[in-house]
């Protein structure tokens, strides 16, 4: 049993189809408070239907915020979510911020640290060289703290460090403190079986085109660039293929399908790794209405 009290601020993390905006929306109508989307994707405008964003009906029964503020094709980083989420949280109402996007979860509860933007010319420089060069150039206290076998992440320590003239690790341990600190809020991490989420995953993605996600594509197709954030909905490049004529519109499905699956995998990962202090609620074999207790 998980107890929420009315004033206490409430994070809901989990995979994608799991069920987190409708647990927020029952904790919203039942003690009040404004779900703030905590999703990388659902910020966007244009494709509001493969994000999976709430809709006319859900937004009718309770105030949400930070669902679909953004261009589609503007640029938009955990640092943006974490300024915009700033007032949110000390704000009049409650917060129910609720994601599965993990990185923003973790900004809120640990701190960002503010480092600027790589430079193309920096970042060109570093896809030319090669994994022990870059790991060779990076100081010591940084090369201590991250993977050296992990490229994604020597290259990034080396790129802030060419470019910013500054250890990743000197940014690291100025890091300002957190918005949110952990003990004042309900973190709850939906868990579920795979199959039984993967089923969930397939019913959902036949709903979006059953609601019209492939006229959401078409009203898309003419502003269509891979290289936007918002692109990388899953669902989006497929449909998009798909009235292209690279894609029969069974084939989209199944890409996509299976795209959401591997997501939700990587999702399930990350949040077994750093949210272990979390409440846990396996949300496949309870009814969450009465899983969920409301102090007065």
């Amino acid at each position: 049993m998980i107890t929420i009290h009315p004033n206490q601020p409430v994070l809901i993390a989990g995979p994608t189809a799991s069920g987190k905006s409708a647990l927020a929306l029952h904790i919203a109508q039942s003690q009040g408070g404004v779900i703030v989307n905590a999703d990388a994707l659902q910020v966007f405008d244009g494709w509001r239907i493969i994000t999976a964003r709430p809709d006319d009906d859900d937004l009718s029964l309770a105030d949400h915020a930070l669902y679909g503020h953004i261009p589609f094709d503007a640029a938009y980083s955990v640092g943006h979510w974490l300024r915009d989420v700033t007032p949110l949280i000390h704000g009049e109402q409650r917060p129910i911020i609720v994601g599965g996007t993990g990185l923003n979860f973790n900004a809120l509860l640990n701190g960002l640290a503010e480092i600027p933007a790589t430079p193309t010319s920096v970042r060109m420089q570093a896809n030319e060289l090669p994994l022990d060069i870059l790991v060779d150039e990076l100081d010591a206290a940084t090369a201590q703290r991250i993977d050296l076998n992990n490229r994604m992440r020597v290259q990034r320590a080396w790129e802030v460090l060419k470019a910013t003239g500054r250890p990743l690790a000197t940014w690291q341990d100025n890091t300002p403190p957190p918005l949110l600190n952990f003990d004042q809020a309900a973190c709850i991490n939906l868990n579920a079986d795979t199959d039984w989420l993967n089923d969930r995953i397939t019913r959902r993605f036949d709903q979006m085109l059953d609601q019209g996600a492939i006229n959401e594509a078409r009203a898309m197709l003419d502003t269509w660039n891979p290289a936007h954030a918002s692109s990388k909905a899953i669902g989006a490049p497929e449909l998009i293929a798909h009235l292209n004529g690279e894609l029969t519109i069974s084939e989209a499905r199944d890409a996509a399908i299976i795209g959401s699956r591997q997501y939700a995998k990587r999702q399930r990962t990350w949040f077994r790794s750093r949210h272990k202090n979390w409440l846990q609620l396996q949300i496949d074999k309870a009814d969450i209405s009465a899983t969920v207790k409301f102090a007065k």
